[in-house]
Protein backbone atom coordinates (compact mmCIF):
# COMPACT_ATOMS: atom_id res chain seq x y z
CA UNK A 1 0.00 0.00 0.00
CA UNK A 2 1.37 3.59 -1.22
CA UNK A 3 2.01 5.90 1.36
CA UNK A 4 -0.77 9.22 1.51
CA UNK A 5 0.94 12.50 0.58
CA UNK A 6 -0.18 15.76 1.29
CA UNK A 7 -1.37 17.78 -2.02
CA UNK A 8 2.22 19.50 -1.93
CA UNK A 9 0.64 22.93 -3.36
CA UNK A 10 -1.69 23.24 0.08
CA UNK A 11 1.11 22.41 2.37
CA UNK A 12 3.03 25.13 1.10
CA UNK A 13 -0.02 27.70 1.31
CA UNK A 14 -1.95 26.19 4.17
CA UNK A 15 -0.52 25.94 8.05
CA UNK A 16 -2.87 24.51 10.57
CA UNK A 17 -3.62 26.12 13.81
CA UNK A 18 -6.66 26.36 16.43
CA UNK A 19 -8.32 28.41 14.86
CA UNK A 20 -8.90 26.46 11.33
CA UNK A 21 -6.13 27.30 8.39
CA UNK A 22 -3.93 30.06 8.46
CA UNK A 23 -2.91 31.44 4.97
CA UNK A 24 -1.67 34.20 2.93
CA UNK A 25 -4.08 36.59 0.71
CA UNK A 26 -3.64 36.48 -3.27
CA UNK A 27 -2.28 38.91 -5.32
CA UNK A 28 0.47 40.33 -3.54
CA UNK A 29 3.54 38.66 -5.34
CA UNK A 30 4.24 40.91 -8.30
CA UNK A 31 3.60 43.74 -10.73
CA UNK A 32 2.67 45.85 -6.99
CA UNK A 33 3.32 49.67 -9.05
CA UNK A 34 -0.07 49.49 -10.34
CA UNK A 35 -2.17 48.76 -7.34
CA UNK A 36 -2.98 51.91 -4.87
CA UNK A 37 -1.23 51.91 -1.37
CA UNK A 38 -4.30 51.46 0.42
CA UNK A 39 -5.14 48.08 -1.83
CA UNK A 40 -1.30 46.72 -1.09
CA UNK A 41 -1.68 47.58 3.13
CA UNK A 42 -5.44 45.62 2.94
CA UNK A 43 -3.65 42.44 1.69
CA UNK A 44 -1.35 42.44 4.54
CA UNK A 45 -0.41 39.81 7.13
CA UNK A 46 -2.84 36.32 7.15
CA UNK A 47 -6.23 35.10 7.31
CA UNK A 48 -8.21 32.44 9.02
CA UNK A 49 -9.87 30.10 6.18
CA UNK A 50 -13.12 30.16 5.87
CA UNK A 51 -15.27 27.41 7.44
CA UNK A 52 -16.49 26.68 3.53
CA UNK A 53 -13.39 26.13 2.30
CA UNK A 54 -11.72 24.35 5.53
CA UNK A 55 -13.20 20.74 4.55
CA UNK A 56 -11.83 20.70 1.09
CA UNK A 57 -8.00 21.39 2.60
CA UNK A 58 -8.57 19.13 5.58
CA UNK A 59 -8.97 16.91 2.36
CA UNK A 60 -5.78 17.91 0.81
CA UNK A 61 -3.40 17.79 4.11
CA UNK A 62 -5.24 14.64 5.17
CA UNK A 63 -1.66 12.89 6.19
CA UNK A 64 0.17 15.72 7.30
Amino acid sequence: MPKVKPHSGAAKRFKKNAAGYKHKRQHKSHILTKMTTKRKRHLRGTRILGASDSPRVDRMLRSS
